[in-house]
């Protein structure tokens, strides 16, 4: 599938089969995947090569390109599985490998299979742009450090050397205290390599310090000074395509398919008013006012507070205040779908724990469903109109196609 010279890429994860259907029912332009055992997402659920099939099926029905994240670090006694992966990558039509260790960039140029070079790597300058692009690299996500300033410096040199290679910088999602997320924190405390995509995460807890001294202790936990906020661009998309950012890459293949959705969904609306209203007279006021109400989305599902990331130089009141999610919302779940109806467009739902009232939101997930949100306001209650439902309850109400076994929550906003 080739792109036009000026195509902006949103490029989504996916975890699971879920979040896969939700990012692309969002308007992921593209989605990136885990293969189990050589990618940084090791917590996720991650995907098998007899998986690669249907994952390629399902991408090429909404026309998206398919990512595989090989990213870790690769020992020699897994090379030969390494280029298995590889292997059935290729075969079963997938658009690029990620990589950044050596080997798998290798066995990527020996099976002729596409790749792009991960932020793993820490490219950070042009001359690094221009070794990986001479290997064959076709796409180069960023070191996350840059400034803007110095991602247009490398675009700039790439426009002149016509050289054929497109940047990828991350838009929204996780930070790490780590250059490039390369910790040895967690393996340090846990025995768990970061760089074998097993972080725990140690950065992102309370810590107390003790004076030997004095035995005097400190509780660090008002600041979370080794925990950062979530990086989000949404207000300034703009500004990063005109620098020549062509790829645009939400981080959270550990995150719910709520959050892909919600998160998808919102750059989604920024990418494409760029493209139509960017040479309005009105355009600033218009994108802000736009903007201003998707971030408000953006806060309901995970996040650790948010900051422009190092765009705009180091950045300033960087570190989280509170351990863990401060989304918004919070989902508990309620039951199942027993059956969809789909010339009524309705949907059976068996309420087997918390039950319902009128007009709160539920959220139904499902493999093949994706997510799909509705809002409570009329539904029947074993057969007749009701403004509540209870555990064991039969609760018919309208929706968009799902599926059963779905899973169904209610999404309930935090105190």
């Amino acid at each position: 599938m080739d792109m036009p010279e000026n195509f902006v890429e949103l490029i989504a994860p996916a975890g699971d089969m879920t979040c896969l259907q939700t990012a692309l029912k969002a308007g992921a332009d593209a989605v990136y995947f885990g293969a189990e055992g050589y990618n940084m997402r090791a917590g996720s659920s991650n995907f098998v090569i007899s998986d690669f099939p249907a994952l390629k099926a399902l991408c090429t029905e909404f026309n998206a390109k398919s990512y595989l994240a090989l990213n870790t670090i690769v020992y020699d006694g897994e090379l030969k599985k390494m280029t298995q992966t590889v292997a059935a990558a290729k075969k079963d039509g997938f658009d690029a490998v990620i990589c950044s260790d050596m080997a798998v960039v290798e066995a990527c140029r020996k099976l002729d299979m596409p790749f792009h070079i991960s932020t793993q790597a820490s490219v950070s300058n042009y001359s690094a742009v221009k070794f990986y692009a001479g290997l064959g690299a076709k796409m180069i996500v960023l070191a996350r450090e840059l400034t803007l300033e110095q991602v247009q410096h490398i675009t700039g040199k790439i426009k002149a050397d016509g050289l054929d290679v497109r940047i990828e910088c991350f838009v929204h999602g996780a930070m790490c205290v780590a250059v490039s997320g390369r910790c040895f924190m967690s393996q340090e405390v846990f025995g768990r390599s970061a760089n074998r995509g097993q972080c725990v995460q140690p950065c992102r807890r309370q810590y107390i310090i003790t004076d030997p001294e004095e035995n005097e202790e400190l509780e660090i936990g008002t600041d979370y000074v080794m925990s950062p906020k979530d990086l989000c661009a949404i207000e300034f998309i703009d500004v990063l395509t005109d620098a020549g950012i062509s790829g645009l890459k939400i981080e959270g293949r550990s995150r719910s398919p709520e959050y892909v959705n919600t998160v998808t969904a919102a750059y989604r609306k920024a990418i494409d008013f760029c493209k139509e209203h960017r040479n309005d007279p009105q355009f600033r006021r218009e994108y802000n006012a736009l903007t201003s109400t998707l971030k408000k989305e953006l806060t309901l599902v995970y996040n650790r507070g948010f900051s422009e990331g190092f765009y705009f130089g180091k950045p300033l009141e960087a570190w989280t205040r509170e351990y863990g999610s401060m989304a918004e919302e919070k989902k508990i779940f309620i039951g199942d779908v027993k059956k969809y109806y789909p010339k009524a467009g309705v949907a059976e739902i068996i309420i087997c724990a918390r039950g319902l009232k009128s007009g709160e939101k539920l959220s139904i997930l499902g493999a093949k469903t994706g997510v799909v949100t509705v809002m409570a306001d009329s539904f029947y209650t074993n057969d007749l109109a009701a403004t509540a439902a209870g555990k064991g309850d039969s609760l018919t109400i309208k929706c968009s196609k799902v599926r059963k076994h779905d899973k169904v929550y209610v999404l309930e906003k935090r105190a």
